[in-house]
């Protein structure tokens, strides 16, 4: 099959970024970072993909630019709040009956998850023995999600999300509205390190009992999404819990068999 200058060029883009920065972009889905590069392109005002690899080998601040491009984050609390419910009322009380738990949120962006979750944690009496390990590849994003501060503009919509997903208490506890900011306890988040990690080229956080990754495998080829697979499968003890984004599936996956569907409608499942 015939490959487009363009396509060339993106492959060697991803390859150089690799071989100068050792951030592994290369088994991404190809339709995701083609979109995203023709942001960059637009961000830069660069001609070509190739004008933008030169750059980005050059100067660092760039490719801290480019990073921010290809790891862009959609997120907000309690999304999909469905989920969280399932997780509230189908895995929280297995989590009860554990003496203190090591949770992995891999893929944590700017941190709404990683709040969410210790929110849940918090009401259900689990927090304080919760050891959690918060991860991305973006560095930016994991200094914001240390912060635990967010927009007030998406308050709204937090809000409506915890109500849907079983809250036990009024959100505006959580947090303090500070100018254009939302600032939330900071010791929702003294259990929580924050960690560089890569699910394309780092190992696993061991004998963890939950593993959230959601909205992350959707931008990964099949050979990445089973390597992050197998990463989770082999941080998880036994009979732990996986939660994936609400379009990601095990179905057709190396790991297929290897997991229970505890909520297959909330992405829920549970190793073998």
């Amino acid at each position: 099959m015939a490959h487009t200058s363009a396509d060339i060029e993106l492959r060697l883009l991803m390859e150089a970024v690799y071989a100068k920065y050792s951030h592994d972009f290369r088994d991404y889905s190809g339709a995701s970072l083609k979109r995203r590069v023709q942001h960059a392109l637009l961000q830069f005002e660069c001609e070509t993909i190739s004008e933008l690899q030169s750059r980005v080998l050059h100067d660092p601040r760039a490719f801290q630019q480019l990073l921010e491009i290809l790891t862009i984050p959609f997120t907000e609390m309690f999304r999909d709040p469905g989920f969280w419910r399932a997780l509230r009322e189908q895995v929280v009380p297995v989590l009860q009956t554990y003496p203190s738990l090591k949770i992995w949120i891999a893929g944590c962006s700017t941190g709404e998850e990683v709040v969410s979750l210790a929110i849940l944690l918090r009401e259900e009496g689990l927090l304080e023995r919760s050891m959690i390990y918060a991860t991305d590849i973006n560095p930016v994003a994991l200094d914001k999600a240390r912060q635990a501060i967010f927009p007030i503009a998406g308050v709204r919509q937090h809000t409506a999300n915890y109500q849907q997903a079983g809250g036990k208490a009024a959100f505006s506890d959580y947090y303090n509205a500070a100018y254009s900011s939302a600032r939330f306890d900071r010791d929702l988040i003294r259990n929580v390190t924050f960690a560089d990690h890569s699910l394309a080229t780092d190992t696993v956080f061991s004998e963890t009992q939950l593993v959230l990754c959601r909205n992350v495998l959707i931008y990964f080829n099949r050979g990445l999404q089973n390597r992050a697979l197998g990463l989770f499968h082999d941080s998880l003890c036994h009979r732990g819990f996986l939660g994936l984004g609400s379009k990601e599936s095990l179905e057709f996956s190396n790991y297929a068999e290897r997991f229970d569907p505890v909520s297959r409608k909330e992405r829920i499942f549970r190793k073998r």
